[in-house]
């Protein structure tokens, strides 16, 4: 799920006369005050907190002024491009500059903020809740905070109504039920916590009253008009088409293979992985099919209280494992607070890490979440939601979002270059190391020659090669996510109810192939770095390295660690 972005760097670019000059400085500068201006959540989140009284204004006037300053600020970048920078200059320039076009691409071409009510939804509970959960000031002057974005609701919850029409429904579908949770959060969870930050300011805590009010009743009218106005006539294809998803690809990861070549990367790796999935399943009993082995294994889960305690157990002894046998260096003696993924974000997410910002001085907590079974889910829904979470399995998730996963990489966030690289990140990078990491723990002795783990890691590779299939059909050849559902089932062994949500998500999150193709990527740059150090080669040097770089694309990734490499990503 979800890391912060962005990093601290000064730079002196040399002019003709060799004096310094600070023109690429000042503009990540103005690109960042930018960003935060238009995104407030997202600046509270990153640690800057002039942001956090503001809440952003989606409506379609300030959509357009949003798309001005992007062109203005994309002519400049490639300007300050054409004059000479140094490497790190280089790349953060290259990292900036697709960020701007991607985000043009969503804005102008896709028109996303116009087909999906999902951010409109979701919105508000994330911004409430970065000023509930990490304890970065008196929890009365986050709550005076609070009462300033809660007032601010009403007017994201009415852009959506003038905004969007005609969406998927698959949009609406989880809209329906982001919402119907959100609201639930604001009268529960926020109320209770703003009587505690009020105390004895009673004038406060009556400010909230009226403004929480008025928020819920926002959301609850907002629930309804998704159910009986939006629902019945969201008739619009999610497929973007080959041409904006391979511009997509192109400005996030910075991945220009053709797509029948990504393609056919992709299917070549499922079927690989799925070979070795029956291949393990056979080595556990002979005498069952591999489905089956893998609902033995997934039938021995948590049930659903037991889900976040049992989440916690072995967290410990895997970050000892990566300690012990010298994996990678972790430079903090922190640890990840492993709770239930808020209501707003259940999204099609199953386990997400959230850290504090890179630029947060003073709350320093991370979010392991964990998603629960929903109430109003039947009972087999519940069952095939929770055989998700059986130990193995459990063991490869704790790798991915913590150690030496998303949660490492974020504790190397001081030592980031640049602030571009402190606020930026591709998900080929990070998604793709987390899932790298699942594969590297087995290969390094993780689990002993228990071939459980060894399934229940190839189940974790096959959900990211049927997400990387899946993703490229959904939005290129015409797939429904019925169809991308029984990949899931068929080929990657989920159980149907999961399947359907890993399908759906693949509808609104068009490019989520970066965990595979990120990990093959960096097994790609282990290897030709190998062949740099030779006999010098030492994998938790290389490990170390790479994370001290940030989440920048794989390709500028080569460019920092193997100087004038011109090899291919893959």
């Amino acid at each position: 799920m979800v890391i912060k972005r962005v990093l601290w760097f000064s730079l002196l670019l040399t002019s003709a006369c060799g004096r310094p000059r600070n023109d690429f400085a000042a503009f990540v500068e103005d690109y960042f005050d930018a960003y935060y201006t238009a995104r407030p959540s997202y600046g509270t989140a990153a640690g800057f907190h002039q942001y956090d009284a503001r809440l952003e204004d989606l409506s379609a006037k300030a959509v357009a002024a949003r798309i001005g300053i992007l062109r203005a600020q994309l002519e400049r970048v490639k300007s300050l491009s054409s004059a000479p920078l140094d490497a790190g200059a280089q790349i953060d320039a290259a990292v900036i500059e697709g960020q701007i076009q991607a985000e043009l691409l969503s804005l102008e071409t896709l028109k996303t903020w116009r087909r999906n009510p999902m951010p409109y939804v979701g919105l508000p509970g994330e911004a409430i809740d970065g000023l509930m959960k990490r304890d970065f000031a008196p929890a009365a002057e986050r709550l005076k905070s609070m009462n300033a974005r809660l007032k601010a609701i009403p007017a994201v919850l009415q852009a959506m109504r003038e905004n969007v029409s005609n969406p998927p429904k698959e949009f609406t579908d989880l809209a329906i039920r982001m919402a119907g949770g959100s609201a639930g959060f604001f009268r529960d969870s926020v109320a209770t916590w703003a009587r505690q930050a009020a105390g004895t300011d009673t004038a406060l805590l009556a400010e909230f009253e009226a403004a929480n009010g008025a928020a819920i009743e926002s959301v609850e009218a907002a629930t309804v008009w998704l159910k009986s106005d939006l629902l019945p006539r969201s008739r619009g294809s999610y497929a973007i088409g080959a041409e904006s998803f391979a511009r997509l690809l192109l400005y996030e990861e910075m991945t220009d293979i053709p797509l029948d070549r990504l393609l056919a990367i992709g299917e070549a790796n499922l079927d690989k992985d799925y070979n070795a999935f029956v291949e393990t399943a056979r080595r556990i009993d002979p005498k069952r099919s591999p489905a089956q082995v893998m609902v033995s294994l997934s039938a021995e889960h948590p049930g659903a209280d037991d889900l976040i305690p049992s989440a916690k157990r072995n967290l410990e002894a895997i970050r000892q494992f990566l300690i012990d046998r010298k994996l990678v260096t972790v430079p903090s003696e922190a640890r990840p607070i492993v709770t239930e993924t808020p209501p707003y974000a259940r999204s099609g997410t199953f386990a997400s890490m959230d850290p504090p910002g890179a630029y947060e001085a003073k709350a320093a907590e991370a979010f392991y979440y964990v998603t629960p079974v929903e109430q109003e889910w039947d009972a087999k829904h519940k069952e095939e939601h929770l055989r998700l979470y059986n130990r193995p399995v459990m063991d490869m998730i704790s790798i991915h979002e913590a150690y030496p996963g998303h949660f490492v990489q974020f504790l190397y966030v001081k030592q980031f270059p640049s602030k571009t690289r402190k606020l930026t990140f591709s998900s080929s990078n990070v998604e793709g190391w987390a899932h790298y990491s699942e594969q590297m723990m087995l290969e390094e002795g993780f689990g002993g020659a228990d071939p459980k783990a060894r399934l229940a890691q190839l189940q974790e590779a096959l959900l990211r090669d049927c997400r990387y299939v899946a993703g490229i059909r959904l939005h290129t050849q015409g797939m429904t996510v019925e169809d991308a559902a029984k990949i899931f089932v068929e080929r990657g062994f989920q159980e149907p109810a999961n399947a359907h949500e890993e399908a759906r998500r693949g509808a609104y999150n068009p490019t989520y192939l970066y965990y595979t193709l990120g990990k093959l990527q960096i097994y790609r740059l282990r290897e030709d770095y190998k062949k740099r150090r030779g006999a010098s080669f030492n994998l938790k040097q290389f490990h170390d390295e790479f994370l001290r770089q940030g989440g920048i694309p794989i390709k500028l990734m080569r460019q920092a660690l193997l100087p004038e490499d011109t090899a291919p990503v893959l």
